[in-house]
C-alpha cells in the first residue's frame, strides 16, 4: 500500500554500502521514522516500510529479522514477531495493523526513498 506521494520527493537516506546485506535502518523522513531494508548483497533489492509496530506500539521494525515466508519477503518484528511484507507493508498476521510502504531507489550509490 504506498502512500499517495508526489514522487518528485525524494529523500536521500545513506549510502549502500552502510546498510548491511538482509538488515533495515531507520532514517527519519519528514517527522516519520522509516524502516530502510536491503535484502541480498550481489543483487540487493530496497525496500521502505514504515518503523512502528503498531502490534507492540514500537518503533522497531528496522531492527527486525528479514526472510521469507512463501514468495514473500518480510521482516519479523522483534518484539511479538509478527510478519510484515516488505513490498506491502501488509501484516500477515494482523492485516488490520499494516503499515505504510514507500518507494526506493539508488542512485550513485545512495539510498533515496520517496516521502
Amino acid at each position: 500500500m504506498h502512500r499517495d506521494i508526489q514522487l518528485n520527493q525524494w529523500n536521500a537516506v545513506c549510502s549502500l554500502d552502510q546498510i548491511v546485506p538482509d538488515t533495515g535502518v531507520a532514517a527519519l523522513l519528514n517527522g516519520r521514522q522509516v524502516a530502510v531494508f536491503r535484502v541480498g548483497a550481489e543483487e540487493p533489492r530496497l525496500f521502505a516500510i514504515d518503523n512502528y509496530d503498531p502490534n507492540s506500539d514500537a518503533a522497531v521494525l528496522s531492527r527486525g529479522l528479514v526472510g521469507s515466508i512463501g514468495e514473500r519477503i518480510v521482516v519479523a518484528s522483534p518484539i511479538y514477531k509478527q510478519h510484515f511484507d516488505l513490498q506491502t507493508g501488509e501484516c500477515l498476521e494482523a492485516p488490520h495493523h499494516s503499515v505504510s510502504s514507500y518507494p526506493v531507489r539508488v542512485e550513485d550509490g545512495k539510498v533515496w526513498v520517496g516521502a
